[in-house]
């Protein structure tokens, strides 16, 4: 009887053991103080796609994330990079992420004609020390993970390309060790060789966007900021509406998808040749233009155009690329507009209801009905209380977000909940 107790409690303790493991990963024991880039091509449509590996790049001689933060807490995006231990499937470095991809899924091309599309993407990670498989998940019906490709790394065997030259950063806040900080990254896009001076004006202009909103404003000491910028032979991006064609740094465009603000690039090989040797954890593009537009995906980038809205556009396209959080507006005509059927959205800030438990009920005051009647004449800085009113997503019924006003549905101020979800985020590079 003894031993068998003695047995229970030794197999209790390996159990321990190894979950405490896989949760607290030493970086300098798995990781050297560098960053891996992994470039890939992923390609299909709403049916099926396929990720091919194009190449691995030493991105940076600093690593610019979290020592100690390094599986990913926060369950959101559709995809998620993987990284595990060759030999023993130990899992090591992990983040979630959305791609421009998952949305051109749902477009009418894709849907409609089943036509296929190809999307660079590249993900980085610290650079391993030992054998690594790099691993691209993405959800299933059930919004569980699920291994859909695996890139071997050795770093035994990597020979790292020629460095090409790299542009030395403007420093626009510098908060002290990349490590315990939010690296932002400003990329100019669209400047012509006579517009250096408005570039660097619009640096400092951004710089000033990007901390103005809360909860930005309170964390200002969290943050780093740098710029970037290559000046071309042009000013201005392409707008095919407009028939206007331009060869900018990094290949951005009005009409993405067939929607005249929606200003997105899909060179992500080039933008992120731009920023080698740049510490970064985030990327905000600034576009030297003055026609209203913008767009972000989470872990990916956020864009906005110089303009004369471009102080509340930032915010709310931060909210998408470093948040993950939704749209909350209604918008029937957007392409990539979808239903959710007996499923609960992946984003933090709206709901179906199917499992509102899961989202921010815990914040709705008792007694509050479930859906909420919507709150009539609000000034600008005026709220309802926290509860789920009906119209998010695009979709007038059936999707829900947490309160009259929000930076996502109408550039209010971020509400209780978005506010929650981007401090859990900020959290994650600091700690």
């Amino acid at each position: 009887m003894k031993f068998f107790r003695f047995f229970i409690l030794y197999v209790l303790c390996v159990a321990a053991l190894g979950a405490a493991g896989q949760g607290n990963v030493r970086f300098d024991e798995w990781f050297k103080d560098a960053t891996l880039r992994v470039d890939y091509i992923r390609s299909g449509n709403l049916k099926s796609d396929t990720c091919v590996l194009q190449r691995f790049v030493l991105q940076n001689d600093i690593w610019a994330g979290s020592l100690t933060q390094l599986l990913d807490p926060i369950d959101n995006g559709e995809f998620r990079l993987m990284v595990k231990d060759a030999a023993t499937g130990r899992e090591l470095y992990s983040r979630c992420y959305n791609t421009l991809f998952e949305e051109y899924r749902y477009t009418t091309a894709s849907r409609e004609r089943d036509s296929v599309a190809a999307f660079e993407e590249v993900m980085v990670l610290p650079m391993p020390k030992k054998p690594v498989d790099v691993c691209l998940q993405k959800r299933d019906a059930k919004n569980e993970f699920f291994t859909q490709a695996t890139f071997r790394f050795d770093p035994a065997t990597f020979r790292p390309a020629k460095r090409l030259p790299e542009k030395a950063p403007v420093t626009l806040l510098d908060n002290g060790d990349p490590h315990t900080k939010i690296d932002v990254v400003i990329v100019a896009e669209g400047y012509g060789r006579k517009d250096s001076r408005k570039m660097k004006k619009d640096f400092e202009k951004f710089t000033k966007y990007l901390l103005a909103q809360e909860p930005f404003n309170s964390r200002k000491g969290d943050f780093n900021v740098w710029g970037v910028g290559l000046l071309m032979d042009e000013s201005g991006v392409s707008d095919p509406g407009q028939g206007r064609y331009v060869e900018s740094a990094v290949g951005s465009s009005y009409n993405t998808f067939g929607m005249d603000r929606y200003l997105m690039t899909t060179q992500l090989f080039r933008l992120h040749n731009l920023l080698r040797g740049v510490p970064y954890d985030h990327i905000i593009i600034m576009a030297n233009c003055d026609t209203y537009g913008g767009g972000a995906i989470y872990n990916y980038y956020a864009f906005s155009a110089v303009q004369e809205m471009s102080g509340w556009i930032l915010p709310h396209e931060l909210g998408h690329s470093i948040g993950g959080l939704a749209d909350e507006y209604v918008e029937d005509d957007t392409n990539y507009n979808r239903r959710y059927v007996n499923r609960e959205p992946i984003e933090p800030n709206i709901t179906s209801l199917v499992d509102f438990d899961k989202k921010w009920k815990a914040l709705v005051p008792e007694g509050t009905p479930i859906p909420t009647p919507p709150v009539e004449g609000l000034g600008r800085r005026e709220n309802g209380p926290v509860g789920a009113y009906e119209g998010a997503g695009y979709m007038d019924k059936g999707c829900y977000r947490p309160c009259t006003k929000c930076m996502m549905r109408d550039y209010a101020e971020f509400c209780p909940v978005c506010m929650k979800r981007m401090n859990e985020v900020f959290d994650l590079y600091v700690k």
